[in-house]
């Protein structure tokens, strides 16, 4: 297992020769039967028209052969933690995809559309006009591969941190 160079372009990890991309996402909106991905690549250059944002997309997958998402499920007093394995395949599903213009902006437009499998609809992607983001939203965990489930206890109020705020001790 290797370890690439951070915040660069490419896996974020090499195990017997297969790159991984890692994902992660927690908080608030995070359905337990739902994956949200708010950034599978950045699209930021021009075109910025719906074939040469699906092609940008599908090249960047085409650097993966596995896509790892660690998620975090608050359910107080737990943390229900999912590790799947996203299929690059159901991914490169984007191709497919007939992208129309969302939202209001009047420069760079929002492009977004669902994305079928066998007459299915399997997730949303969405190219974002304002950052430049491609998003996926809506991915069932039953199109991924749940490899490892576990919840960890919470306790109120945290008495099992340090307390950080003192500092005078």
């Amino acid at each position: 297992m290797s370890r690439t160079g951070g915040n660069l372009a490419g896996p974020d990890l090499i195990v017997e020769d297969r790159k991984v991309s890692l994902k992660t996402e927690t908080g608030l909106g995070t359905y337990p039967e739902l994956i949200s991905i708010t950034k599978l690549c950045t699209t930021e250059r021009d075109p910025w028209e719906a074939n040469a944002l699906i092609e940008r997309a599908l090249a960047h997958l085409s650097k993966y052969d596995i896509i790892l998402m660690l998620r975090a499920i608050w359910k107080r007093p737990l943390i229900h933690y999912q590790l799947l394995e996203i299929a690059v395949d159901t991914l490169k599903l984007i191709g497919s995809a007939d992208l129309q213009a969302v939202g209001r902006r009047a420069t760079r437009v929002s492009l977004g559309a669902d994305v079928y499998r066998e007459g299915q609809r399997i997730f949303h992607v969405h190219f974002d006009g304002s950052d430049g983001k491609c998003q996926v939203g809506r991915l069932h965990i039953r199109e991924c591969v749940m490899l490892l489930e576990w919840d960890i206890a919470v306790s109120e109020p945290y008495s099992h941190l340090p307390d950080l705020r003192n500092t005078s001790q």
